[in-house]
């Protein structure tokens, strides 16, 4: 289970960023440490949960209870924070295995980097509107991030929701701004194509008509380049949009061969998965969940599509054939003892690994002291940070 698979998926394409002023109401913290470039390969293994490699017969060993932000279990990255909105991994030390990561909070607006055992750094923060599902809610890597160190977010500002990048030791720039904003259809997130370009998945801004209107933002997924402009070979020629119909986007992943992309949202009367295809309104929901679990973020794996719940406990998986259809119904992993409560971002290293984080501390949450989380979950195994197909 190596992850220079996961950092490999970073290394591809470069692309130019022109200058633009900065946005007001943005404060800098302390910088990303400079990466040494792009590692195909990196030695050693994701922490597993304790029940995962122990010896056939041998019982588990149990993990301790959380002693305040010190959190036991080797599949936590890192812990105390706000209720988290998107996490992305950066590095791993070829020495120790030590995983680091970054991870945003929807409300606070900080940017913070995480390594376990580690108090959180503050990289940025920023000024946002977190009324409603608004906020610092989306969050990418450059694919060229080893290299360059660019970070994208999401975010809803008290005029509009836009999307930002952010450089080392720089004030963010804006890429695309101007996304309508409204009472409620805020929320946005964002990811890479293996074209390198950027994804960026908008909210109705409460307004269902201006999903459906090709001439709005609102309620789409966007296809753009690092310039905020439509990127190259988009359906039509000079537009932004790839497909349309959101009303508040929770996830946006692409699979690892880039043959398939989905979106998770709240829809009007159920949650819902849809499979985007480029040029169509989203249409009819690849999966309904009537029962609203709080669709979060999703990770699109070679057999199963999993998508991360913030209303309920854990995790829902859909077994998939190599064509993109389901082959069965979508199975609840990591629901007790065995989880880390209720998962909001969740984001695919490799075909058996991903990075979520959890939001405990929401209204309804059953938080430990050591939430919230930033948390590895590893599909082949049980325990804490696995599942099981």
């Amino acid at each position: 289970m190596l992850i220079g698979t996961a950092l490999g998926l970073l290394a591809a394409g470069c692309a130019g960023f022109p200058e633009q002023p900065g946005p007001a109401g943005w404060s800098a913290a302390q910088p990303l440490t400079p990466q040494a470039g792009p590692v195909p390969e990196l030695p050693g293994e994701l922490p597993k949960g304790p029940a995962q490699g122990q010896p056939p017969g041998q019982e588990p060993t149990p993990v301790p209870p959380p002693q305040g932000c010190k959190d036991f279990n080797p599949a936590v990255v890192g812990t105390c924070l706000s209720p988290i909105s998107g996490v992305a991994l950066t590095d791993v030390n070829q020495t120790t295995g030590a995983v680091t990561a970054l991870a945003t909070e929807r409300a606070t607006g900080r940017l913070v980097k995480v390594t376990k055992d580690v108090d959180p750094v503050e990289v940025a923060k920023f000024e946002v509107d977190a009324a409603g599902d608004g906020g610092l809610t989306g969050l990418t890597l450059s694919p060229t991030y080893p290299e360059d160190q660019l970070v994208y977010v999401y975010v809803t500002t008290a005029t509009d929701n836009r999307v930002l990048r952010l450089a080392p030791g720089d004030v963010p720039k804006p890429v695309l701004t101007g996304i309508p904003k409204g009472p409620t259809g805020n929320r946005g997130v964002l990811a890479h194509d293996r074209t390198g370009a950027l994804l960026v998945a908008t909210g109705d801004a409460g307004n269902p008509a201006a999903a459906a209107d090709p001439n709005s933002l609102a309620g789409k997924v966007l296809r753009i380049d690092g310039a905020g402009q439509p990127a190259r070979g988009n359906p039509t020629a000079g537009s932004r949009v790839l497909a349309s119909g959101l009303k508040s986007p929770g996830g946006l992943c692409v699979s690892g061969d880039g043959s398939k992309t989905w979106v998770t949202d709240a829809g009007a009367t159920a949650d819902l998965l849809y499979r985007v295809q480029p040029g169509k309104a989203l249409g009819d929901p690849a999966w309904s969940w009537p029962e609203r679990p709080g669709v979060g973020g999703c990770a699109s794996f070679s057999n199963l599509v999993m998508v991360a719940t913030s209303a309920t406990p854990g995790l829902l998986n859909l077994p998939m054939n190599p064509e993109g259809a389901f082959t069965g119904k979508p199975e609840a992993t990591m629901t007790g003892e065995d989880g880390f409560g209720r998962l909001g971002p969740l984001v695919m290293l490799d075909d058996t690994t991903a990075l979520s984080g959890t939001v405990n501390k929401n209204a309804g949450g059953a938080p430990v002291s050591s939430d919230d989380r930033v948390v590895i979950v590893v599909r082949d195994g049980g325990g804490p940070g696995g599942t099981k197909d």
